[in-house]
């Protein structure tokens, strides 16, 4: 229980940490710089999700099961995104007053960390739940820095101080903290659950890495050095879990 606190809470904090920058740095980051942090993560993600949470699911319940709960992963983001307009917040252009747009950048970038909460509750559920659990709050907790950060960064461009951009933003990852413990909870108690949720873990991080991550990445003629920088992530991340 305690570890998953923890690694629920460090995983949501990664966004404060993030939105931290902005009192540093506002708004010098260039365009590379955050796309070169976006194609990293896409690579951590992508060997989270293929190198430990698809085996574990397929180890924990076999291959239908897995089909299911990617699916299950992939509308529940879908869903999302249907409904909740998508706003690109590292290309975002001024011109909209902040009632309209930061409230709705608010709303949509929580309700996109519920999914992410409750793939790290599941992970830490699974059979080798610490290893697992840790990884992919690791993976979710490097997604959120750089999001963390492009959401305090639309907020300052939006006439909002410095500070309460990094609150707000900040914000926007402790449901995570909430929905990871539901996550761990079902699975624990309901042990039929894991595969599903781990498969629904997997799917919802593809989903987030191709619909998201990759194409924002490559949206400012970075494509090369974001390439390089996706594959650097994929192997960093696939050094950990060997390691670990």
């Amino acid at each position: 229980m305690t570890e998953v606190l923890y690694g629920t809470i460090l995983s949501a904090m990664s966004t404060g940490l993030g939105a931290l920058i902005i009192l540093f740095i506002g708004q010098s980051m260039t365009h590379k710089w955050r796309d070169i942090l976006l194609a990293f993560t896409a690579g951590i993600m992508m060997a989270a999700s293929t190198m430990s949470l698809i085996p574990e699911a397929l180890n924990a319940g076999g291959f239908l099961p897995l089909v299911v709960g990617i699916f299950l992963g992939v509308l529940t983001l879908t869903v999302l995104e249907k409904n909740i307009p998508h706003i690109d917040i590292a290309h975002n252009k001024k011109g909209i007053e902040f009632d309209e747009k930061a409230m709705l950048i608010v709303a949509a970038i929580t309700l996109h960390n519920i999914p992410e909460g409750l793939s790290v509750g599941v992970s830490y559920a699974s059979e080798n739940g610490g290893d697992t659990g840790n990884l992919i709050a690791f993976a979710i907790g490097l997604q959120n820095a750089p999001e963390g950060f492009l959401v305090a960064l639309f907020l300052v461009n939006q006439k909002i101080s410095r500070f309460k951009a990094f609150i707000v933003a900040t914000l926007t990852g402790t449901i995570e903290i909430f929905t990871g413990l539901l996550g761990f909870y079902l699975t624990s108690y309901v042990a039929s659950l894991v595969p599903y949720g781990l498969a629904f873990a997997a799917g919802a991080m593809l989903f987030i890495i191709y619909k998201e991550l990759i194409p924002e990445s490559h949206g400012d003629g970075h494509e090369r050095t974001s390439t390089y920088s996706f594959i650097i992530g994929l192997l960093f991340m696939i050094l950990l879990i060997e390691l670990f």
